[in-house]
């Protein structure tokens, strides 16, 4: 491939077609992938599935290249794809999932801030008949250490703007999770925002799914690195929700009881953290 679509690729591709395949988009996480990956390996090794796991970085030229390839060089399940020319969390979770046959597709940060112990369980939900398995928040179980309450308000009101556009009955309490797998099958052909980072709610916007299950987790801290949460990540969400409103004919003032009531308890909730 040529210009903006250049993509480098580093890691032999498996002897045998994986059925997991877990993308970790990067950005500048050179410091993080070394411990991550040694904990992806220790999480995926006890499960019975065949998996790879690819690393799409966004050209962080951090030295990410020799990081993957020492663990690549002796398990060729690991993968690191170079995207140049192109940035977005979204873009790089597509292109990943692009480069694998594997049916069940999963998605996880690099800082750390995921758990990698937690994927067993996102798995077992799957094999057990879920569509989409989200590592959650907010569900019953889960936490976020450390946010102050206005933090938690933020995230509460912006969940709760999402709601409209999740379907009846397979609603989920973490839409902005970064942390999840799905059913190749449900997003087959399904035209998603490749800019962006919140790609999670426009699959459960707009995928064939029909059941999901929620895991919950501890939000963790930060290994290592900086955030890249930044004032490009609130406007790339609100084009994408705005998008949907359209899609879906809803606008933010159409809002049934059952959702206000739950916006309340948000508010409640965030505000007593």
């Amino acid at each position: 491939m040529a210009g903006d679509e250049e993509v480098r690729a580093l890691g032999a591709m498996p002897c045998c077609s994986p059925r997991l395949a877990l993308i970790i988009p990067t950005l500048r996480e050179a410091s993080n992938i070394r411990p991550l990956l040694l904990r992806v390996r220790a999480a995926l090794d006890r499960c019975d599935v065949a998996y790879e796991v690819i690393v799409v970085d966004d050209e962080s030229r951090d030295g990410i290249d020799q990081a993957v390839a020492e663990i690549a060089g002796e398990d060729p399940r690991i993968r690191l794809i170079v995207r140049r020319g192109e940035h977005g969390l979204a873009g790089a979770v597509m292109r990943g999932w692009a480069e694998t046959d594997a049916e069940l597709l999963a998605v996880m940060d690099a800082d750390l801030q995921h758990p990698p112990e937690v994927l067993p369980r996102l798995l077992a939900e799957l094999e057990a008949g879920a569509d989409l398995v989200v590592g959650s928040r907010y569900a019953q179980g889960g936490d976020l250490r450390g946010w102050k309450p206005l933090r938690h308000f933020v995230s509460r009101m912006a969940v709760w703007m999402t709601l409209p556009v999740q379907r009846a009955g397979r609603r989920a309490r973490d839409p902005m999770s970064g942390f999840f797998m799905v059913r190749r099958a449900c997003i087959e052909g399904v035209p998603l925002q490749r800019s962006g980072f919140k790609i999670l709610l426009e699959i459960l916007a707009c995928g064939e799914i029909r059941s999901v299950a929620e895991v919950p987790f501890t939000f963790g801290r930060r290994y290592a690195g900086a955030s890249k949460a930044n004032l490009r990540v609130a406007f790339d969400y609100l084009v994408l929700l705005v998008r949907l409103y359209r899609q879906k004919g809803r606008t933010p003032l159409r809002v049934e009881p059952d959702l206000a009531h739950a916006a309340l308890e948000s508010s409640q909730e965030a505000v007593g953290s």
